[in-house]
């Protein structure tokens, strides 16, 4: 992947001489990990990574691929940026106007003679777009997540905790491959279900009652995510047939999914599925979210979305249902927008599970 050449794209278009890159994610992008402090400027013809004593080596590294030129620091990030301003002769900067702290902004509105230009939504619109190799990197995670879960359904039994399930679950990820969680392991049971982002707690798993789990693994920076509900031992009529219900509405949004299509309208396709049984009053979240390298990032299924489906994308569609103080049911996957319409890159079967 070129992402130095999208970077100077942004800078011809905005008339800019750099562009300066502090956001984690986005200097994940450039320099293929996330160092949790520093530095890259882009300028017509260089790229470089400023990087304290603890990244040298592995920036080093991974400048064999990425094409960065890697400077450490002798004193500060800014003295070493204000050096490179008046080396490369630079007199309009653009900057990440939506993730920037405010001291940080302080000091280049303040220490630099520079004009500050915003860079706005354009590199998220850029990350958005994924290429044939961070796909690749997005289904191993995907792979590794998936093999854990199947592997946690053995031991998932009456009496067990929530949170003893939750750690277990994020060992098994970890054994398999997964770099760290996409986020903390949501797995929840009986009428905790119903809070779409519990928090798994002491209480301890009964036979009768729906389990959720919502969980994620990285690999190489990408992360996976996924929702699964199971009954443990049975489940009633009244479960079943809200199981099959959100199964439904997620099999129309997955299926409205396409180029082209606003996500809105994404959105509304599943909504209007439990509407028509009168249960969309239950489902309290959008249908789903962009996924990366940050596990929420570009374009949003939501009902006040002005966004529009590109090939590239990369979404989730999570369709649920939550009656307080009873039960929740989500389910979710990972869909890649094609030129044909899409690709779920998720292979669990769907069926209602009992363990």
């Amino acid at each position: 992947m070129n992402n130095i050449k999208k970077c100077i794209e942004i800078i011809n278009e905005l008339g800019a001489d750099a562009l300066l890159l502090c956001d984690e994610a986005n200097m994940h992008y450039l320099c293929n990990f996330s160092p949790s402090e520093g530095i890259i400027l882009i300028t017509k013809d260089a790229g470089i990574h400023l990087v304290d004593s603890r990244y040298t080596e592995t920036a080093q590294n991974h400048a064999k691929a990425n094409g960065l030129e890697v400077i450490e620091i002798e004193k500060t990030f800014i003295d070493e940026l204000k050096r490179l301003v008046e080396k490369h002769n630079i007199k309009r900067l653009v900057f990440e106007n939506e993730t920037i702290s405010f001291n940080r902004y302080e000091k280049l509105k303040n220490e630099f003679s520079v004009e500050l230009i915003k860079l706005d939504d354009r590199m998220m619109r850029i990350r958005n777009r994924k290429e044939p190799e961070e796909i690749e990197l997005l289904k191993k995670a995907n792979a590794i997540a998936e093999k854990s879960f199947l592997e946690l359904l053995n031991f998932v039994e009456e009496g067990r905790s929530e949170k003893e399930l939750a750690a277990q679950f994020d060992y098994i990820m970890a054994k398999n491959g997964s770099d760290g969680l996409s986020f903390d392991t949501i797995l929840v049971s009986g009428p905790n279900t119903s809070m779409p982002h519990g928090v798994p707690s002491e209480r301890k798993l009964k036979k009768g009652e729906f389990v959720l789990f919502d969980f994620g693994a990285t690999y190489k920076g990408y992360h996976s995510d996924m929702t699964r509900t199971v009954a443990l031992g049975s489940a009633d009529e009244e479960m079943r047939e809200m199981y099959y219900l959100v199964l439904k509405a997620q099999e129309a949004g997955i299926k409205a999914l396409k180029a082209g299509v606003k996500c809105a309208d994404v959105y509304k396709a599943s909504f209007d599925v439990l509407d028509e049984k009168n249960m969309a009053q239950y489902f309290r979240h959008g249908l789903g979210h962009g996924v990366g390298i940050e596990i929420h990032e570009g374009f949003s299924a939501a009902p006040r979305s002005t966004d529009t489906y590109e090939i590239g994308n990369v979404t989730s569609i999570e369709p649920g249902i939550y009656l307080p103080d009873k039960f929740g049911i989500r389910i979710e996957d990972v869909c890649i927008v094609t030129a044909n319409g899409n690709e779920n890159i998720s292979t669990i079967n769907k069926e209602l599970v009992i363990v």
